[in-house]
């Protein structure tokens, strides 16, 4: 856990959030500002601070979270639906803990997620 981590402190349970679906390695819960009516966020319980040093460090748990993104949209009511990986501070990226946006409801081109 990095202990100035906003996800890490959600997966502790030291900040409440809206949480809809878990797993071994993964965590969901509502964005608190969303983008769509369903704006889920899979995060992994390990720390790692963007997608691609999840998928070096741990191949597993990004595999799972990948899995989880479609569990979460399934669960909403959604087979269709957009998944977003911010990847760096120029991309748009404020939280550096891996996640995932599962967007759903809304049509794509409308979207702006920075």
């Amino acid at each position: 856990m990095a202990s100035d981590c906003v996800f890490c402190k959600i997966v502790v349970g030291e900040i409440p959030a809206e949480i809809v679906a878990e797993s071994k390695q993964t965590i969901a819960f509502r964005d608190i500002n969303p983008k769509a009516p369903v704006h889920v966020l899979v995060i992994p319980r390990e720390h790692q601070p963007d997608i691609a040093s999840l998928a070096a460090a741990a191949p597993n748990a990004a595999a799972e979270l990948l899995e989880q993104t479609r569990v979460v949209a399934r669960q909403e009511g959604y087979e269709d639906y957009n998944l977003v990986f911010n990847t760096g501070a120029g991309a748009g990226q404020t939280v550096f803990h891996a996640h995932a946006h599962v967007l759903a409801g809304v049509d794509p081109a409308k979207l702006f997620l920075a």
